[in-house]
């Protein structure tokens, strides 16, 4: 499965309907919490029943397509189980109970309720919502897929306007040449990571860098009348400010983790729990300012794609053990320097990246897949019984189309 998607454009009146239908998806999803609430047998098929009675009931709800009634229902359901499955796991904390959406801004269309035009370069909604044909400007070429492919269709909100998502069911499998090089990354704040080889690479800090700006339109949203329509403009340019910022982010962190994967036959990685690290106040800005784990997810989803060995290790004792002789030689946060006693002086970073490499390779060389056969690997991200490492996140399938022609390199510092 692949992700497209496009930006959608259309008339004043067709924003409201959009909007409208974004409404009713909120109502619908709600409607069947609190179904799930006050029955607590309540399952999937039961939410999907229910769908049909809030039909029946309110014009507008009835106004949406089934199969987008539908999907608002499966929305609901997927808190549900997500819900039951952290409680079956002990997740210590919260559980994550379904909680009512204030929110939302998508409605997603299944395989029908829309069409396209003959040239595929607009779509047109037939449901009584009145969002009517919408155009659409994209670098992708939709003639490529047959409608069957697309199973479903996203209009999204953003502060910058109105996206169309397409869902296609395609194989986006590419087959490398062996490279016969495996890295160890380690991830920080001062460089993004440094790998087991020495190399590093800066760590671009998108959100520091338009911090100021971000301050100059949070000042303005803090001066306008709440209710006015001038509040509202400035909230819209406070979101795309964030919307730009967040861009910058997650584009950085796929064209990075698309030149390791390709640059490399196995890749090692730490395991870490950002959930868990910004907790600490003091450091919380700059981890998420990182982006670690929009990194994590896109060497995994390029693993997948492009058959490479990605291997997740417990980070425990990774900055303090000695790469050299494992001796453990205990430092704070501060110490930039490993400095053992048989010798081995190295950057803090690089010697951690050394001990992960290490990690992954006893772990992988131990089932001889990947020693003996490197054309073998990668079908998926590896974790691998009894090595201590846990279980891993899943892959993404959304891609930049400028990152679908041309060979990369690994970046060097």
């Amino acid at each position: 499965m692949i992700i497209i998607e496009f930006k959608a454009y259309g008339k004043k009146h067709q924003y409201q309907a959009i909007d409208e239908a974004i409404r009713t998806v909120r109502f619908i999803r709600n409607s069947c919490i609190r179904l799930w609430m006050d029955n607590k047998q309540t399952g999937k098929y039961d939410l999907s029943k229910y769908c049909k009675v809030l039909a029946r009931e309110f014009p507008f709800a009835n106004e949406l397509n089934s199969t987008a009634r539908q999907a608002a229902a499966e929305r609901a359901w997927s808190s549900i189980v997500r819900f039951y499955d952290n409680c079956k796991k002990k997740i210590p904390g919260k559980k994550g109970f379904p909680k009512f959406q204030k929110n939302c801004r998508s409605v997603e269309y299944k395989q029908s309720g829309w069409k396209f035009s003959p040239d595929k370069k607009s779509i047109t909604f037939s449901d009584k919502k009145g969002i009517g044909k919408l155009k659409l400007k994209g670098t992708w070429d939709l003639w490529r897929f047959d409608k069957k492919q697309i199973k479903r269709v996203r209009i999204v909100r953003r502060a910058d306007g109105y996206y169309l998502q397409f869902c296609v069911s395609v194989d986006v499998n590419e087959k490398l040449k062996p490279t016969g090089k495996t890295v160890g990354l380690d991830v920080g704040l001062k460089d993004f990571y440094t790998d087991s080889d020495g190399n590093t690479q800066p760590n671009p800090r998108f959100y520091r860098t338009g911090e100021k700006r971000l301050k100059f339109y949070q000042r303005r949203v803090s001066r306008k009348k709440k209710g006015s329509a001038n509040r509202r403009k400035a909230i819209n340019k406070l979101g795309r400010e964030h919307l730009r910022i967040s861009r910058q982010r997650e584009e950085h962190a796929k064209r990075l983790a698309r030149c390791v994967i390709q640059s490399n036959d196995l890749v090692a990685y730490e395991d870490l729990r950002v959930r868990n690290l910004v907790k600490n106040h003091c450091l919380a800005k700059s981890i998420n300012d990182a982006g670690w784990y929009q990194f994590r997810k896109w060497m995994e989803h390029f693993g997948t794609k492009f058959g490479r060995v990605t291997v997740a290790v417990n980070p425990a004792y990774t900055s303090q053990n000695c790469s050299e002789c494992g001796e453990v030689v205990k430092k704070s946060l501060s110490t930039r320097t490993h400095a053992c006693k048989c010798g081995c002086q190295l950057d803090r970073d690089h010697n951690a990246a050394i001990n992960i490499l290490e990690k992954a390779l006893s772990t992988v060389g131990h089932t001889g897949t990947w020693i003996l056969n490197p054309n073998a690997c990668g079908e998926s991200t590896s974790t691998f019984p009894d090595s201590g490492l846990v279980e891993q996140v899943g892959s993404l399938k959304q891609e930049s189309p400028r990152l679908m022609t041309g060979e990369c390199h690994q970046p060097t510092s």
